[in-house]
């Protein structure tokens, strides 16, 4: 029988309750700040780390103390006007300037592919079995995290009992919760088989594989073929990405992260003519400043607006 701690345990993220954990443990420990805390020692603190912690960590750091005081009973110190006034001055003087993760194109899908391709068909004839699993799961996770604009953590948070193939169709992806869920009421992902670059294609030669049948969808693989019984670690993904992208020969590895497949895939949808309530529908996107920052332009510098306006000086004769 489930108790009240297990119900409350529940209802927060994993990735919030560690991330936040975390957040209170640099705090106490390594800050060593006292819980609960005054509105003068949160401003100290975000003074101290101001010119090494990122805006969007203060932020977060500040929502992990909030959250303390509030569970634990005592009155919320980071919505003091002093705190508050604190984190302005310091926003004004370090402004952040957004990292967005370079977006993967179309055209390097299919170079990563077709290299999987090959790499799979070299190690089923090598009998290189561990090879063979590595790489069929590179291409599920590559094909699965373009197509569908997954997140990373939506990627190794995915379980084999939530997702039911249709042959020739396509397949649905369920999860219990996702980031935008905020209801908590399940959320269901339709994805298309298609005619190339088939991300239903690729799940299923990784399912058939390995013969899973619950659990985790993409689990670690060690040298000898062995497959993991938990799922990969969020943080695992981006590593796990780049050395395939090395692997592959594309350029610069370094710029590309798992958000690098969800903003390629907008650009490519945007490009290919869907409207922006079309993709946010498809993405799961709630909020339109949430979409907004996945594309871009195909003119970022708006040189092709601005030459259309231009008229050309009449010539003058002498």
């Amino acid at each position: 029988m489930k108790t009240l701690d297990d119900y409350l345990y529940a209802a927060m993220r994993e990735n919030t309750r560690k991330s936040y954990d975390s957040a209170v443990r640099h705090f106490e420990v390594d800050w060593q700040g006292f819980l609960p805390a005054t509105a003068d020692s949160i401003a100290q603190y975000l003074v101290d780390h101001a010119e090494n912690l990122s805006i969007n960590t203060l932020n977060q750091r500040l929502a992990a103390l909030a959250q303390w005081h509030i569970d634990q009973g005592f009155p919320d110190p980071t919505k003091a006007p002093l705190v508050r006034k604190v984190f302005r001055g310091i926003k004004t003087l370090h402004p952040a300037q957004e990292k967005r993760a370079k977006p993967f194109q179309i055209e390097q899908l299919k170079i990563v592919s077709d290299w999987l391709d090959q790499a799979i068909h070299n190690a089923q004839q090598q009998g290189r079995y561990g090879e063979e699993l590595r790489h069929t799961r590179n291409k599920a996770i590559l094909l699965l995290g373009f197509w569908r604009g997954f997140r990373g953590d939506e990627l190794t948070r995915l379980h084999v009992e939530h997702v039911e193939v249709f042959p020739s169709e396509g397949m649905i992806c369920f999860f219990p919760q996702t980031k935008s869920d905020r209801q908590h009421k399940g959320t269901s992902f339709k994805t298309p088989a298609l005619s190339q670059l088939c991300p239903v294609a690729a799940y299923s030669n990784w399912i058939k594989l390995t013969g899973l049948v619950e659990g985790s969808v993409f689990r670690a693989i060690n040298r000898w073929g062995q497959i993991s019984s938990g799922g990969l670690h969020p943080d695992s993904l981006i590593p796990l990405l780049r050395s395939l992208f090395r692997e592959a020969c594309i350029d610069a590895p370094e710029l590309y992260s798992a958000h690098s497949l969800r903003r390629g895939f907008a650009n490519w949808a945007t490009a290919n003519g869907w409207d922006l309530k079309m993709l946010m529908e498809y993405v799961g996107w709630k909020n339109i400043n949430s979409a907004m920052r996945y594309i871009e332009s195909g003119d970022p510098f708006g040189r092709h607006r601005i030459e259309l306006g231009l008229v050309k000086p009449f010539s003058i004769e002498k």
